[in-house]
Order: structure tokens, then C-alpha cells, then sequence
């Protein structure tokens, strides 16, 4: 097996580099997973034990796609990396350690969205809040917002007492109730996996301690996307070697809106002044008048680390523009090309697809 097989020369250089802090800059397109999966073989081939190899995604598609390449390239010896999504490991880290915390029981349950959202309902009825005015789902997306910043609800109630509104104040005393009943019930909601996890390694030492011995090589995918909490087990699993290679890309940031901070990404020099930086810049899946396109207009984000994308690809059609007068008028103009490329170039309907801005 070749591990350097069919890289670029800056893929090469990531694959190289096994020991330290290294941020990966990956730009959509430029081989990141392939990347990821020829350095773990690179640990391997330099003697380090499956065993101690963490390797974290952000959904169970990219874990599992990550897991099958791994295999295909590394065959048995790959078995016992732990390669997971963040919420994933914490449940197995919660299962072998939440006794710690003095509240939960080993034989704790993971609630889903429906049994959050029945809670949260009850909560409401117990509280006399309206759930007209207070909608189940915002005050979870509120709660779940708290959790992925690291805040329970004494220091929830506390913030919102001094910045919050009358709405937030309630929120907060709905959050009390609602942990109050999830912790009567020995259960966790999703965000708990996280929150308390974190609270473990953060106040036993010698779980901590142990954990960092345990994964001596820790990588995670799409670090632009992580929250707080996330950030913080990040950190603390990596404490005792430095040993954290992290990738992502602060210009595909799309997760905001649920906790997820950019800083954590733009902020990592700082946080390890040790780190190496390397930029995956060549894309292998647009056209070149994609790129451009991209390329000009992210260049105007002032809260970035410069890249630009290249590709060896070819031109690729035009980008076309239309300003629609009103609404019926951009339906029709959508219809009526969907409509000549099927008639015309027959382009199947499948083949098609329209995006929009909102699910409205």
C-alpha cells in the first residue's frame, strides 16, 4: 500500500505531518476526507495502535463514509479507531463514566425530538405558558443554544437575568423544569451527551487523564462547525499531547444558527501557537467559472484566512443571472428552463435542481 498514492503535493504534506497541533484549511472540493483517511494509514504505518487514534465527523453519513474508506485502504487493522460523530463518542465516553457526575446511572436513555418536544409541552402546561406564544420548538432551539455554549440552567437563569428579556426569562425557567424532569427520569436529551461529558472530563482528573492517554491522535472533520461544547471536549482530549489535527474551512461555515462558532477555526493559532497550517486549495469537483465565481465572492469576508481556489477542471458553462420582476415572474423563468432543458437537450427531470433561500 502506498500512502502518499495520488496526492497533490499539499494533501502530501498533511498526510506527512503526525505530530502537533496542524490546522488543514481544506476549500470545498480538495480532498479532505482522502486526507484524512491516508494520514490515519500514515499513523498506522509509523506504529501508533489503532487504539489511540480518535478520529470525529459532525453527521453519521461522513462517519460512515470516513469508516468504509478506512477499511478499504486498511483492511482489519482499523477496527479499533474510534471514528464517530461528536455525539456518538460522548455516549460511549457517558456509558463507561456518567456515574461520575452523582446524578446519572449508567442505564440512562437518549431522549429523540419527539420525547424533548412531549417534555418541553408538559413543562409549558405546568408552567401556564402559553405554547402559542412560547412554540415548543424555539424554546428547545433556546435550551439547545444554552447547552451548546456550556450553560445548565443556574448559569442560563443567571445570564438572562442581567441581558435577557421577559421571554427569556421564562425560556429559563422552563429550561430549569425541563432538566429537572430529564434528570428524574435518569435520561439525556442530545445536548446533554456534549454538556456532560464535558462536565465529566472537566471535573475528575483522573478520567480526564486517562482519556488523554487513551487517544494519543485526535482528529476532527468540519471544525468550523463545532459549538462550545464541542470546542471544549476538543480540548479536552488533546491536553496532554497537543496532538489535534483539525480541518475545515471558515468559508463553509453554515451552522450558526445552532451554536456553532467560526472564532473556534480562525482562532486556532492562537489557541496552540505550535500549530502547523497547511492550504488545500485545488478543487477536483467544479469548473473553472465556478470557482471564480466563488472566489469573488468570498474575497470580500474580511473574517476569513485567504485562500484561493484553483482547478485543473475544465471551463464549464457560463453562470447566467436573472432579475426576476416579482415572484411569478422567477417561478416562470425556472419553469420554462427546466421545461426547454428536458423538451430540448432531453436532461432528464432528476438531473434538475432548484435551490432556494428559505423553506417558506
Amino acid at each position: 500500500m502506498d500512502i502518499f498514492s495520488g496526492l497533490n503535493p499539499a494533501q502530501r504534506e498533511a498526510v506527512e505531518c503526525l505530530e502537533g497541533p496542524l490546522l488543514i484549511m481544506a476549500g470545498a472540493g480538495s480532498g479532505k476526507t482522502r486526507v484524512l483517511t491516508h494520514r490515519i494509514a500514515n499513523l498506522l504505518a509509523h506504529g501508533v495502535s489503532p487504539y489511540s487514534i480518535l478520529a470525529i465527523t459532525f453527521t453519521n453519513k461522513a462517519a460512515a463514509e470516513m469508516r468504509e474508506r478506512v477499511d478499504r485502504m486498511i483492511g482489519a487493522g482499523s477496527k479499533d479507531i474510534w471514528l464517530s460523530t461528536f455525539h456518538s463518542f460522548c455516549a460511549r465516553i457517558l456509558r463507561r463514566e456518567i456515574e461520575a457526575t452523582g446524578i446519572y446511572q449508567k442505564n440512562f436513555v437518549i431522549y429523540d425530538a419527539s420525547d424533548t418536544q412531549s417534555m418541553i409541552k408538559k413543562c409549558l402546561k405546568e408552567l401556564n405558558l402559553d405554547d402559542k406564544q412560547y412554540s415548543p420548538g424555539a424554546v428547545l432551539g433556546a435550551i439547545s443554544n444554552a447547552k451548546n455554549q456550556m450553560m445548565g440552567p443556574v448559569a442560563f437563569a443567571q445570564h438572562v437575568r442581567i441581558n435577557g428579556t421577559f421571554y427569556d426569562q421564562k425560556v429559563s425557567e422552563v429550561y430549569t423544569l425541563y432538566q429537572s424532569k430529564l434528570r428524574s427520569n435518569n435520561a439525556l436529551d442530545f445536548d446533554d451527551l456534549l454538556l456532560v461529558a464535558v462536565s465529566v472530563l472537566e471535573e475528575n482528573e483522573e478520567i480526564r487523564t486517562r482519556y488523554q492517554r487513551r487517544f494519543r491522535y485526535i482528529m476532527v472533520d468540519e471544525y468550523q462547525d463545532t459549538n462550545g461544547a464541542q470546542y471544549e471536549l476538543t480540548k479536552l482530549l488533546a491536553g496532554g499531547h497537543h496532538n489535534l489535527c483539525v480541518v475545515g474551512d471558515a468559508d463553509q461555515s453554515i451552522y450558526g444558527w445552532r451554536g456553532a462558532d467560526m472564532r473556534n477555526i480562525l482562532n486556532f493559532e492562537s489557541d496552540y501557537p505550535e500549530a502547523r497550517t497547511i492550504m488545500l486549495e485545488q478543487n477536483y469537483r467544479s469548473t473553472k467559472k465556478i470557482l471564480a465565481a466563488a472566489n469573488a465572492v468570498i474575497e470580500h469576508n474580511s473574517n476569513r484566512k485567504k485562500k484561493v481556489l484553483w482547478t485543473d477542471n475544465a471551463d464549464g458553462d457560463p453562470i447566467t443571472t436573472y432579475l426576476a420582476s416579482d415572484e411569478r415572474d422567477e417561478a416562470r423563468f425556472i419553469l420554462d428552463n427546466i421545461v426547454k432543458q428536458n423538451t430540448i437537450f432531453n436532461t432528464p427531470y432528476g438531473d434538475m435542481a432548484v435551490l432556494y433561500r428559505t423553506n417558506a
